[in-house]
């Protein structure tokens, strides 16, 4: 399938935004004993390494793994656990670390699974959010961007498993 890339976020305004990030959330946590930050792989990987060296109080880092695209460019609404984390959180401060809120579906059934195990805190942290498109009503604590309802690549977000590597966003422009 042929397509072009399209740069919508540059790393420039990336890592600004994510020091904006990192102060609200080292403010909003200054009396923590210690943050779980929560990525969903793979996706979050890069934003969860970048926004946590960024944070000043003790941080822990799990990750759990989730699928709902398979190898298209469409959730198809199925939301499967493919690892689980394995810290304990009952009683601690967590922070689901998210690359992009789509539908808000996996998300959704995440936060209520996780909030089942008593955490003292659960909030989210998501680098971009696709507004336009959820289909249910999730509390972003903390977000990036805004993003329309294109299909985006880079910094951690993949087509088929490519362009992860690429330090700014871009959308995905077939040609037919």
């Amino acid at each position: 399938m042929q397509h072009t890339l399209e740069i919508l976020i540059s790393k420039e305004e990336i890592d600004a935004r994510i020091n904006i990030l990192a102060a609200e959330i080292n403010e909003h946590y200054k009396d923590s004993k210690s943050i779980l930050l929560v990525g969903l792989l793979r996706g979050s990987a890069i934003f969860l390494a970048d926004l946590a060296r960024q944070l000043t109080g003790p941080v822990a880092l799990d990750f759990m793994a989730t699928s709902s695209y398979g190898s298209g460019t469409t959730t198809k609404g199925e939301v499967r656990i493919l690892k689980e984390f394995d810290e304990q959180i009952h009683g601690r401060d967590v922070i689901i670390v998210e690359d992009i809120i789509d539908t808000g579906n996996t998300l959704n059934k995440i936060r209520e699974m996780l909030l089942l195990r008593d955490p003292k805190s659960l909030a989210i942290c998501t680098l971009l959010n696709k507004t336009s498109r959820h289909q249910v009503d999730v509390k972003i604590d903390w977000q990036g961007f805004s993003v329309e309802n294109k299909f985006v690549v880079g910094y951690g977000i993949d087509f088929n498993q490519l362009y992860r590597n690429l330090p700014y966003i871009a959308s995905v422009n077939f040609n037919s």
